[in-house]
């Protein structure tokens, strides 16, 4: 099973890599998919995102991709918010937080198929503190209540905003390791935290995020990115929509 699951992270960190999406929005649907419960795979895949997330931003920093500005506002709230989703995780049924999954799937993969492309040039005074901030807000509840980050909205609404795709996919894995690590700490507070799988997860994330960053920049197009995510997103959404029902 930690073979499997080391294999799974380090496929899923590439890929999701490619748009700054954290991917424990695929590790935890294939976890729940092998036997773990969800209240499991949840913090695990927090602190999944956390650490290949972050190697992706290290990069993106020392290639000056990244505009610090768009993410503070994100990240400033959803740290808060992904603390207070985490706890209120336990009030929810695992059924619920598997139906809200599928919708949240669903969601970001229509989001990134159908939107089109604009192009956002942000400059001194030009940055939406109010909108970014609303995002941080929902994106940091729906990463505690479900482990995911918080990715898979955040980069959607920015899209919404007319961000173009790499700026978002730059920004996105800036803010999720902050959000994520706070749940995460939710979590570990609550003794749902397998460190074993932890680890290895978190192996693979971090080969695989590293890897995925240095081909988005060099070998695609944002129309590209756009569609891989869509459709991993849409595939994951129709499988766990089965296993509901």
């Amino acid at each position: 099973m930690y073979i499997v699951i080391f294999f799974i992270s380090l496929i899923a960190a590439f890929i999701f890599a490619l748009g700054g999406v954290g991917a424990a929005i695929i590790l935890i649907p294939a976890m729940v998919s092998m036997g773990i419960p969800i209240n499991t795979a949840k913090p695990i895949g927090l602190f999944y995102n956390t650490v290949s997330l972050s190697g992706a931003t290290v990069h993106n920093i020392r290639y000056k991709q990244l505009d610090i500005k768009i993410g503070i506002p994100i990240i400033t709230v959803s740290f808060l918010f992904a603390s207070i989703g985490a706890y209120l995780s336990k009030y929810i049924s695992p059924k619920i937080i598997l139906f809200l999954f599928v919708l949240f799937l669903f969601f970001s993969g229509f989001m990134f198929l159908l939107k089109k492309e604009t192009k956002y040039n942000v400059v001194k005074d030009d940055v939406p503190y109010l909108q970014l901030t609303l995002i941080g807000c929902i994106a940091g509840l729906l990463s505690g209540v479900l482990g995911v980050g918080g990715g898979g909205i955040i980069s959607p609404l920015m899209l919404m905003l007319g961000f173009s795709p790499k700026k978002i996919a730059v920004t996105t894995a800036f803010v999720v390791p902050f959000s994520s690590f706070s749940g995460f700490l939710t979590y570990w507070a609550l003794g749902n935290v397998n460190w074993k799988i932890v680890i290895v997860a978190s192996i693979g994330g971090v080969i695989g995020a590293n890897f995925g960053t240095r081909f988005m920049h060099n070998k695609l197009q944002s129309s590209q990115v756009k569609k891989i995510l869509a459709i991993i997103l849409l595939i994951m959404a129709t499988k766990l929509l089965f296993k509901l029902f």
